[in-house]
């Protein structure tokens, strides 16, 4: 369970504006799409929401639990030799949806894994692995080593970000954005406010929980459900708000009480 010390390479920071994007790894794939800029624009959804998107205590290894004064986090006993992971309650199979994971550096050990599965996917394993990806059930980024696993068993893993050179290797923060688009069929990942570009395709029609698989004893990782887009087109005046509130920016949101326009209008420009 210890963690890995990388030697000999160098950090990469997501944040760096310099960082030129190998010519084959420019494109589509790594621009932000409209829905997600829209969605991380709105209020996150309230307590009750969040709750009932939350980790699922009935669908969980015997070696984790969710916690009763914080339900929104799950515990990991200390169980040697073993890999645990836990699902979400809820399974999406059309829309955008993005949750925040929270995910202390120091509790990760030598795998830590976050991604989607069905819930037919395995979670628990003999022996520290990364369960999430390991079979066809299920598609996992294992935080330590940046790789991206699916059906680990048959097929190789994909560096992520796929920016990153042999050499180099990517920090992931304690806390991170997991973004899911069911109507694209894609998997994605954010990092203080970074879209690190499309991990997964290929994920249209099937039924999909949020998922971790854990090694670290007394590890707690928190999933708080941020919101979610459902696919239709967004109304005229949904579109109307985001177009002002992208030419104020976010510096200037608190302006809006002082624009020339009926209290009405700028408390929906607020969103209140």
């Amino acid at each position: 369970m210890g963690q890995r010390v990388a030697v000999g390479l160098k950090t990469v920071d997501v944040r760096d504006p310099y960082r030129p994007l190998r010519h084959e790894q420019q494109g589509l794939d790594y621009c932000k799409p409209a829905r997600l800029d829209m969605l991380l624009d709105m209020p996150p959804v309230s307590c009750e929401v969040q709750l009932s998107h939350s980790w699922n205590n009935d669908d969980r290894s015997l070696n984790v639990f969710v916690k009763e004064d914080d339900k929104l986090i799950f515990h990991r006993h200390p169980v040697a030799q073993s890999t645990d992971g836990i699902r979400g309650k809820v399974g999406y199979t059309r829309g955008l949806h993005v949750w925040e994971i929270t995910w202390a550096m120091r509790q990760r050990g030598t795998h830590a894994v976050v991604g989607v599965a069905t819930g037919d996917s395995p979670l628990h394993s003999v022996g520290y692995t990364a369960l999430v990806g390991s079979n066809c059930e299920s598609w996992g980024w294992d935080l330590g080593r940046n790789k991206l696993y699916y059906d680990g068993k048959n097929q190789p893993s994909q560096t992520y970000p796929a920016y990153l050179e042999p050499h180099e290797t990517f920090i992931v923060p304690d806390a991170f954005l997991v973004v899911l688009d069911m109507d694209e069929g894609t998997l994605s990942y954010m990092v203080d406010g970074h879209y690190l570009g499309i991990a997964y395709r290929g994920l249209k029609g099937k039924k999909l929980y949020p998922i971790v698989s854990a090694v670290w004893g007394h590890c707690e990782i928190r999933l708080r459900y941020i919101n979610g887009l459902e696919p239709e087109p967004l109304p005229l005046m949904d579109l109307c708000r985001r177009s002002v509130r992208v030419a104020l920016g976010k510096d200037r949101l608190n302006e809006i009480q002082s624009l020339p326009l009926p209290a009405s209008l700028k408390s929906y420009l607020a969103y209140q």
